[in-house]
């Protein structure tokens, strides 16, 4: 049984123990995504040692890292950034990820949350790191590679969130993106769960998202827009899409209802002139 549910917190309620325990009881093995340790609450370790059943916590480091060095990889790297969390940063990096390698580019999707872990069998849950280390997480996640190889990082958090900004810049700095994604919902005017704190403008959080992003990379540059249209008509999301096209001279898709592959071109050229840089400035940097 799959806890598919992320709460503020990420704490598992006493109310859900009987319902844990029976699904023990029934055959089933637990799997979640939460802080909460599932052989913390002790009524379920003991039927799931009882029972002989497994227990999966995918929210839990496994292992140390290593401070971040700064240190130029080679390989090329997109990160998807939002103007508020639970938006559509991850389903938008699975997305590219899909378009890309149906059009043959080498491409990995590299989780950092509990959902994408899930998906793809392989990942670090970078909220649940050392501060001191999250960049140093994020550089382990995406070593160097060839140089036409793309990793597409699922993104977490929000530069403007007064809870997760801090995971958001570790992850920033130490993906050291070549290309961004923002995702946004148009809908939105405050951030979810936080009334008192308005969602930045698309301009603000492409201006502030580079700004960070160019400490460890000054060559980065934001490649598209991708909208949370989910309650919105069709032709009302489409129009929205159009102008801000024109507005930003950026591609503006919704990954559950646009073609990517215009996004795919914007990104393959736009960070086409600096790979030969970038590759020269790894080679220097091993000596």
């Amino acid at each position: 049984m799959l806890l598919g549910i992320a709460p503020i917190g990420g704490a598992i309620p006493d109310s859900w123990i009987p319902s844990l325990a029976a699904a023990l009881e029934a055959g089933l093995d637990l799997v979640s995504g939460l802080h909460t340790r599932l052989a913390e609450l002790i009524p379920v370790r003991r039927a799931a040692e009882r029972l002989g059943r497994t227990l999966h916590d995918v929210r839990h480091v496994r292992g140390t890292f290593p401070v971040a060095n700064g240190r130029r990889r080679s390989g090329k790297r997109l990160l998807t950034v939002g103007t508020d969390c639970a938006l559509g940063k991850k389903y938008t990096a699975l997305a590219l990820t899909n378009a890309m390698l149906a059009r043959g580019v080498k491409a990995t999707f590299r989780a950092t949350g509990q959902t994408g872990i899930m998906i793809a069998g392989e990942g670090i849950p970078i909220d649940s790191v050392v501060a001191d280390f999250v960049a140093g997480a994020a550089e382990c996640l995406s070593p160097d590679a060839a140089p036409d190889h793309w990793d597409v990082i699922e993104g977490q958090g929000a530069l403007f969130h007064p809870a997760y900004a801090g995971v958001c810049l570790g992850l920033l700095h130490g993906s050291q993106p070549d290309a961004l994604v923002v995702c946004h919902d148009p809908l939105r005017e405050t951030l979810n769960g936080y009334p008192d704190y308005p969602l930045p403008s698309l301009p603000v959080a492409m201006s502030r998202y580079l700004e960070a992003a160019q400490l460890t990379n000054p060559d980065v540059c934001v490649v598209g827009i991708s909208l949370n249209t989910s309650h919105m008509r069709p032709d009302a999301a489409q129009s929205l899409m159009s102008a801000l096209e024109a507005e930003h001279s950026l591609p503006c898709f919704d990954p559950l209802r646009s073609d990517l592959n215009p996004a795919v071109d914007r990104l393959l050229s736009a960070t086409a002139a600096t790979s030969a840089a970038r590759a020269r400035e790894v080679e220097v940097s091993r000596g």
